[in-house]
């Protein structure tokens, strides 16, 4: 009996020491556990802080930026010029018709000498003109019979050469277009084409406009500025607008990508350049 109660009593006390341990390994993974919760919410608040901090600053930026552009100023000036073109470009064509290619050949290439002649006797230099290549058609008549089918009907060969002038006589060129009747009543089957003309120093003339076209944005910016009772400031951005060629005084339509007459031996040239300025 004794020895039972003994032993009952040995069991009791492991036991309550065992809990014991068991109790303190619970309190150490409590307190882990609360610190590394604690440690988790303190990082948290911090990178909250910090995303708010540089919020602030990004708005304050934006806000800043933003009232800076709205004090700009922004001005189109206009530079034009007119000139006188010194290069024309003229085309006229002959041809021969005949049933016989050959025949058609040798009487093209005669009349080919006489235009020559004619052309340098006007004071065209040859240099000047170039005789293209011969073209060759097959002329067909096409029809009915008397049974409603259709029909071909060879009617000969044409041939025709083209012979284009470029030259820096603009005059000289401009009235041989308009005389072409005198190659007519030599026998030969000629037409032409309205000459177009060039300006081969433009180049200098867009630099020219470009530069009055910014004097005038500047001009303007700085007037309105004034009237404004506020100092122009550093230039922003600048913009240039696409070269117009026409006739003077014409009712030509401006085009989005450029306007370029080739008409006309008198042109006008003008050209925009738009200007943003920072206004004190």
């Amino acid at each position: 009996m004794w020895l039972w109660l003994s032993k009952m009593l040995k069991d009791v006390n492991f036991l309550e020491w065992d809990l014991i341990v068991h109790s303190q390994q619970i309190q150490i993974i409590f307190n882990q556990t609360t610190s590394f919760f604690m440690n988790k919410n303190i990082i948290a608040i911090a990178i909250a802080s910090l995303g708010f901090v540089i919020g602030l600053a990004l708005l304050g930026s934006a806000i800043k930026n933003r009232n800076k552009s709205e004090n700009t100023i922004s001005v189109t000036g206009l530079g034009s010029n007119k000139f006188t073109s010194d290069l024309i470009s003229w085309s006229g064509n002959f041809s021969r018709n005949s049933f016989e290619l050959k025949t058609a050949y040798d009487e093209l290439a005669n009349d080919k000498k006489i235009i020559e002649n004619y052309l340098v006797s006007k004071g065209i230099a040859k240099n000047q003109m170039v005789f293209s290549a011969v073209d060759i058609q097959k002329q067909i008549n096409y029809g009915t019979d008397a049974n409603g089918r259709s029909t071909q009907t060879f009617a000969g060969y044409q041939l025709s050469q083209p012979v284009p002038i470029k030259s820096k006589y603009v005059r000289k060129v401009e009235n041989l277009s308009r005389n072409i009747t005198e190659i007519i009543n030599l026998g030969i089957e000629f037409t032409s084409a309205p000459p177009n003309y060039f300006y081969t120093k433009l180049a200098n003339v867009k630099q020219q406009m470009i530069a009055d076209a910014t004097k005038d944005a500047k001009q303007r910016a700085e007037k309105i500025a004034e009237n404004a009772g506020s100092k122009l400031g550093n230039l922003k951005k600048a913009t240039m607008g696409v070269t117009q060629i026409t006739a003077p005084n014409s009712t030509e339509e401006y085009s989005y990508g450029g306007t370029f007459n080739t008409g006309s031996k008198d042109k006008e040239a003008s050209i925009t350049i738009k200007l943003e300025y920072e206004v004190d």
